[in-house]
């Protein structure tokens, strides 16, 4: 078995729900329920809050997190967990696999993480992360909507991310061919260690600068990288997976009893 951490990147500053790690939803603080879900699946030693800010820190140590404090003026999640695996393993020995457990992803659950850690040790991916099917034709058009390629056959959901995108792809040019479906990606992530730390080394990339999307700096390097397609990635169906509204909020603090 590879050893596991998991890095819990969060920050204060949001455009839309500032300071919503410390939120308190049912009586706590939206970071303590995330930080309890991946607990739940993943022993506590090696679970970790990454934060630029020393009041989510203080907070965290109150309920017995374990915490590294970053640079707050980290450009993303993953320059964070990165930040704070050169914290806690600044040789590279002690582990082997990071998962990117997202620190708004109150409804996620936290056992597809293990289905992603599987699919890691199996094929030896750089990367591995989530994608949905899609049919609604709004969604598909829609660039806020991220879609992958993938060449899968019937009766398979797991393979090869091909190409990430905010246009519909693939693009079905005979209406007589087989009609590849539309995979939404879904930003949940599980790196080998070594992976992530070259992956911040890398300079952006061309295609990642177009589409803004990091995940092409990867690809554009060669790395491979692996999708799980899933039904649902929630724990409770009827609440939002992540919060990043004020509505959102409030939908999460009717359903996380």
């Amino acid at each position: 078995m590879s050893n596991v951490a998991v890095l819990i990147p969060t920050r204060l500053k949001s455009t839309r729900l500032p300071r919503k790690p410390l939120a308190i939803i049912n009586g706590k603080p939206l970071i303590q329920h995330v930080y309890e879900h991946a607990i739940a699946v993943h022993p506590a030693e090696d679970v970790y809050i990454a934060s630029g800010d020393q009041e989510i820190i203080d907070v965290a140590q109150t309920f017995g997190a374990k915490c590294v404090l970053t640079d707050a003026s980290l450009p993303s999640g993953t320059d964070r967990i990165s930040a704070a695996l050169q914290e806690i393993d600044p040789d590279g020995t002690r582990y082997d696999i990071i998962v990117n457990f997202q620190g708004d992803g109150i409804n996620v659950d936290p056992r597809l993480d293990l289905e992603l850690i599987d699919i890691m040790q199996k094929t030896g991916a750089d990367i591995v992360t989530v994608g949905k099917r899609i049919t609604d034709m709004k969604e598909i058009q829609n660039p806020a909507y991220v879609k992958i390629a993938m060449g899968l056959k019937p009766g398979e959901d797991t393979g090869r991310a091909l190409y990430f995108s905010r246009a519909p792809i693939p693009f079905h040019r005979d209406s007589n061919a087989v009609q590849v479906p539309c995979y939404w990606h879904i930003g949940i992530y599980v790196y080998n260690a070594h992976s992530l730390r070259r992956f911040v080394s890398l300079p952006v990339g061309v295609l990642e600068e177009t589409e803004k999307l990091e995940q092409l700096r990867a690809l554009e390097n060669g790395m491979t990288i692996y999708a799980k397609i899933v039904d649902s990635i929630k724990l409770v169906e009827a609440a939002p997976a992540d919060i990043n509204t004020p509505e959102e909020l409030a939908e999460a603090q009717k359903y996380m009893k």
